[in-house]
């Protein structure tokens, strides 16, 4: 999969982000995830954030969405500052940002019917019912599911086709961002070829931006213009996709390429030993 270069203006601006949880105990000190994040989102593009559990990058995401408060910094989505934006302009927001996340069983509600939860977002926008269910049968075909997916269940379902669920459901109102947490990580890897293959084929019939967080490199690689990678809520590298993958500059990066297993045992070994060297010179 080639990405076709983005235009040049952003779509989603992020600058100088500061995310604090508060301490879990009466005297314990609020904990720093993010420690002053900036990058640019452009139309039509895919900007990866890679990193391991606890790198901020999923923080990210959900501060983007509103779902996490921001202590410091600006977000602005189309030039209008979203940083503290209340729960109406978020409803407001809704029809131009969406998110995919990692576990398309728990996101999907279980006594719905697929119909019932594509027609959700629709009807909430306004759609009368007849234009609903139109707009449903094209939501199905677009991530090749058939037209009777509609009247089924969720556990009907395999992890990859309710991946494809997820994904109609996020593109209904023809959002011009999506957040996709982790969305194929719970995938075994034949179907996150699959799945990925349905996000640039998507991206490319709509001009939908994605804002694309994995901890593997592997996976964003085929997918991002972009690639971000962060360590302990820090930006460590940052820069095109084929370079961030292929010419990886900070030792960060090249233990997380690294880390990614090969089906050749000598192969493993010689990473397995590359990323300890890796991991010394880190603490040096």
């Amino acid at each position: 999969m080639t990405a076709t270069a983005p235009p040049t203006e952003p779509l989603l601006q992020v600058d100088d982000l500061h995310v604090t949880f508060p301490g879990r105990g009466l005297f314990a000190r609020p904990h720093p995830v993010l420690h002053g994040v900036s990058f640019r989102v452009r139309r039509g593009e895919t900007v990866g954030l890679v990193g391991e559990s606890g790198s901020g990058k999923t923080t990210i995401g959900r501060a983007v969405l509103g779902l996490v408060e921001p202590s410091g910094g600006t977000i602005r989505f189309d030039g209008r500052d979203i940083t503290h934006a209340g729960r109406r302009e978020r409803r407001g927001l809704a029809r131009d940002i969406q998110v995919v996340f990692q576990d398309p069983y728990t996101s999907l509600n279980p006594s719905l019917t697929i119909e019932s939860i594509l027609a959700e977002p629709l009807v909430a926008a306004g759609t009368e019912r007849a234009a609903a269910s139109n707009r449903i049968r094209v939501l199905l075909d677009r991530v090749h599911l058939p037209a009777d997916a509609a009247h089924r269940l969720p556990r009907e379902f395999s992890g990859g086709q309710r991946q494809r669920i997820a994904i109609a459901r996020a593109i209904a109102l023809d959002p011009r961002l999506i957040v996709c947490d982790e969305p194929v990580s719970a995938l075994d890897l034949m179907t996150q070829a699959r799945v990925l293959e349905l996000f640039t084929e998507i991206q490319e019939a709509t001009g939908v931006a994605y804002l694309f967080v994995s901890h593997d490199l592997g996976v964003v690689r085929h997918l991002s213009h972009t690639v971000m990678v962060l360590h302990r809520g820090l930006v460590v590298e940052h820069g095109r996709a084929d370079q961030v993958t292929g010419d990886a500059q900070h030792p960060y990066t090249r233990r997380l390429l690294m880390s990614a297993p090969v089906p050749d045992p000598v192969r493993q070994r010689e990473r397995r030993a590359q990323r300890r060297e890796l991991a010394m010179e880190g603490t040096q």
